[in-house]
C-alpha cells in the first residue's frame, strides 16, 4: 500500500465510525435500534447523494477491497454471535404455540415472496429463475434475531411468554432461512462444482461430534465452566475464521461456517463464559460492522429511483409486512395465543435489520439481484426494522410479565398475557 492509500484508509475508517456512532445514537434517541442509524450512515456515504461524487472521492476503487475484507471479518463475527445466542431452552413449555408461529412466520411470507419474485421478474431479469424465486421468498421471510433480542430486553419483555415465543420463533425461522440460503448459494454460485456442497454433511457431523466435545473439554472442568482467559478468545476466533474458510471452500458462503461454530459452542453451565466471549467479540464486531454498512451502502443508489421503482418498493413492503405479520398472527392464534400478544408477535417478526443486509449482500454477490432491486430491498429492511418499535408500543403497550411454564405443560401464562 502506498502512503496515500494508508492515509485514505485511516480517514475512511474514522469517518465511518463517526457517522455510524452518531446516527446510531440519534436512532436510539428516537427509540429506534441503533442499527437503523448505522444502515442509514452507509447509504449516506454511498452513491445516493450527489451522483456518487462523495463515495468516489472517499472510497476509490483501490480502497474498497480493503474495506470489504474488514467488513467480511465483521460479518463473520456477527454471524458467530448469532449462533452463540441461539438457545433451545426458549422452546421449553411453549412448543405448540411456537410451532404455529414458526409455521406461519415462515410459510406465509415465503409463499407471498414467490409471488413477489414473479412480479419482479418482469423488470429484473435473472440468469437463474428458480434460484431467484427461492431467494426472494427467503429474503422476505427472515427475522433479525439479534436485533429482536435487544428490542425485547430494552422493553423488559424478554422473560414474558410473548418474549420467549418471539425468541424461539425468530431463532427457528432464521435457522431454516440460513439452511435454505446455503442450498441456494451452493446451487447458484457453485461455479459448476456443486458436488462440493455434499461435504457440508460430514463437516457438520465433525463439528457436532468432534469439535463440540473438544470445546467442552476446554471450557468445562469438573462440571464447572473454567474462568475466562485471553487465550479462550483467541481459540474461539481461530475456530470461527477456520470454520468460515471451510464453508467458503465448500462452495457455500463463509457466514455459514461462522454461524455453525457459534451454534456448537457448549451451552451447559457456560453462560458466564459465553457471555464474556460474546462481549469480547462484540467489541471487535462493533468496530467492523459499520464498515460493512458502508460497503453495503456503496451499492445502494436511491437517487435514480423513478415512479416505477416506487411502485415496486410499495409492493415489496406490502408483501414483506403482510406476509410476516399476517402469517405469524394467524399461526399463533391458531394455537390459542390471544389476539394482542399474537399481534405483538407479528410485529416483532417483521424486524429484519443487519441479518437482511447480509442475505441481500449474498444475493447481489451471486448475481441474483441487480443494483436497483438490491437498493429497494435495503430500503425494505430499514423500514420494517424502524416500524417495529412504534407498532409494538401501540399494540402491546402494557404487557404482563409471566413465568415460563413447565416443559410438560402448555402454558397458561401465554393466555394470561393478553391482559
Amino acid at each position: 500500500m502506498s502512503s496515500h492509500q494508508v492515509q485514505l484508509l485511516f480517514i475512511d475508517l474514522g469517518l465511518i465510525l463517526f457517522l455510524a456512532r452518531g446516527l446510531g445514537h440519534l436512532a436510539a434517541r428516537v427509540n429506534q435500534p441503533a442499527v437503523v442509524g448505522e444502515i442509514v450512515a452507509g447509504v449516506v456515504l454511498g452513491p445516493t447523494l450527489f451522483n456518487g461524487a462523495i463515495s468516489d472521492l472517499l472510497f476509490p476503487d483501490d480502497i474498497r477491497p480493503l474495506l470489504t475484507g474488514m467488513a467480511d471479518v465483521g460479518v463473520a463475527l456477527f454471524m458467530f454471535a448469532v449462533g452463540l445466542e441461539l438457545d433451545g431452552s426458549t422452546l421449553r413449555g411453549r412448543s405448540r404455540v411456537t410451532g404455529g408461529a414458526i409455521l406461519g412466520s415462515t410459510v406465509a411470507p415465503f409463499l407471498l415472496g414467490i409471488g413477489l419474485a414473479f412480479y419482479l421478474l418482469r423488470t429484473h431479469e435473472s440468469r437463474d429463475t428458480a434460484a431467484f424465486v427461492v431467494f426472494i421468498g427467503l429474503s422476505v421471510s427472515v427475522t433479525a434475531f439479534p436485533v429482536l433480542a435487544r428490542i425485547l430486553t430494552e422493553r423488559g419483555i424478554s422473560k414474558t411468554a410473548v418474549g420467549g415465543i418471539a425468541l424461539a420463533t425468530a431463532a427457528s425461522v432464521d435457522v431454516v432461512a440460513w439452511t435454505a440460503l446455503a442450498a441456494v448459494q451452493a446451487t447458484a454460485g457453485g461455479g459448476g462444482e456443486h458436488w462440493r456442497v455434499v461435504l457440508a454433511v460430514p463437516y457438520i457431523l465433525v463439528m457436532m461430534y468432534v469439535v463440540r466435545p473438544l470445546l467442552r473439554a476446554v471450557f468445562v472442568k469438573d462440571g464447572k465452566a473454567v474462568a475466562f482467559a485471553p487465550w479462550h478468545l483467541a481459540l474461539v476466533l481461530i475456530g470461527v475464521l477456520l470454520s468460515a474458510a471451510a464453508t467458503e471452500a465448500m462452495g457455500m458462503h463463509f457466514i455459514f461456517g461462522a454461524f455453525l461454530f457459534g451454534t456448537i459452542m457448549p451451552r451447559e453451565k457456560t453462560l458466564a463464559l459465553r457471555t464474556e466471549i460474546h462481549d469480547r467479540t462484540g467489541q471487535v464486531t462493533s468496530l467492523l460492522l459499520p464498515v460493512y454498512f458502508v460497503v453495503a451502502g456503496l451499492k445502494v443508489d436511491l437517487g435514480s429511483m423513478g415512479s416505477s421503482d416506487f411502485v415496486e418498493l410499495g409492493v415489496i413492503l406490502l408483501v414483506a409486512i403482510v406476509g410476516k405479520f399476517g402469517g405469524t398472527y394467524v399461526g399463533a392464534r391458531s394455537q390459542g395465543l390471544p389476539s394482542r400478544p399474537a399481534a405483538a408477535l407479528g410485529v416483532l417478526m417483521n424486524t429484519r435489520g443487519l441479518t437482511e443486509l447480509v442475505i441481500l449482500g449474498i444475493g447481489l454477490q451471486l448475481g441474483l439481484l441487480d443494483t436497483g432491486l438490491y437498493s429497494l430491498m435495503v430500503v425494505m429492511a430499514v423500514v420494517t426494522t424502524a416500524m417495529t418499535g412504534p407498532l409494538l408500543s401501540r399494540v402491546y403497550r402494557k404487557p404482563v410479565e409471566v413465568p415460563r411454564a413447565p416443559e410438560s405443560a402448555e402454558p397458561e401464562p401465554v393466555t394470561s398475557s393478553s391482559a
